[in-house]
């Protein structure tokens, strides 16, 4: 393996070893390490120490982890918009998936009212509300968009990941929110929105689904690796 430098990570989330996606992910991106061949370095960078993007000047990578509500809202936002206006690769995963929804119609569509329902569950425009069903260690079938950078990763169309999540986007406001832009990647087995792609973004893929907890039975995160990959290219 040629020298090279180490890849450098953010993750965005406040951690607790008692999350199990927090104690999954030191091992995916150990797997991935091993699989793309990339040295990678992480740091945890919780929300509350983040009042100012230049904290993330540093990094080839954002992943914003599961764990919301969040300690500090407005870091995590910060965070995941300073990796799509400057082009960072950007994994979002569970709560990363909902604050990446949350980032871009404040931001982009202009919902400045915009709200999670799990923190402003009286918010009129409540993009996030709780699911019909509540994903508790679940595991659910998905399609995947054929021309989508998830697909690639996968390999496969049809997949099969697990949750643990209550929230989801409000079906009322996705027809609006999705576009050629901001589009549908992943949907469940009863055709609901399970992971949204940038399509002017090198690489920005989040999914409400939690794919690091693959590494826990010891196989390596598809959708890791090329985070991974997407951050060694945009670095070299």
């Amino acid at each position: 393996m040629e020298n090279q430098r180490s890849l450098h990570i953010a993750l965005v989330g406040d951690y607790d070893p008692q999350i199990k996606a927090h104690r999954a992910i030191p091992i995916a991106l150990e797997l991935a390490s091993k699989q793309t061949g990339h040295h990678i370095g992480f740091q945890w960078l919780g929300t509350d120490l983040i009042t100012d993007s230049a904290v993330l000047n540093g990094f080839d990578g954002v992943w914003c982890v599961p764990g919301s509500p969040y300690r500090n809202e407005n870091g995590a936002l910060q965070a995941i918009r300073f990796a799509r206006e400057q082009r960072r690769p950007f994994l979002g995963t569970c709560g990363g998936f909902q604050h990446a929804v949350l980032e871009y119609a404040r931001n982009v569509m202009g919902w400045a009212d915009a709200a999670h329902g799990e923190t402003a569950p009286e918010a009129e425009r409540a993009l996030l509300t709780p699911l019909s069903c509540a994903l508790i260690e679940t595991i659910d079938c998905l399609e995947l968009d054929a021309d989508s950078l998830i697909a690639k990763a996968y390999g496969h169309l049809k997949v099969f990941e697990g949750y643990r999540c209550s929230f989801g986007v409000n079906p009322q406001f996705e027809g609006d929110l999705l576009s050629d832009r901001l589009h549908a990647v992943a949907r469940d087995s009863v055709g609901d929105l399970r992971a949204v792609e940038l399509a002017d973004h090198p690489f920005f893929v989040a999914t409400l689904f939690q794919p690091e907890r693959a590494a826990l039975e010891g196989r390596v995160p598809s959708l890791v690796s090329a985070f991974i990959e997407a951050c060694r290219r945009t670095a070299s």
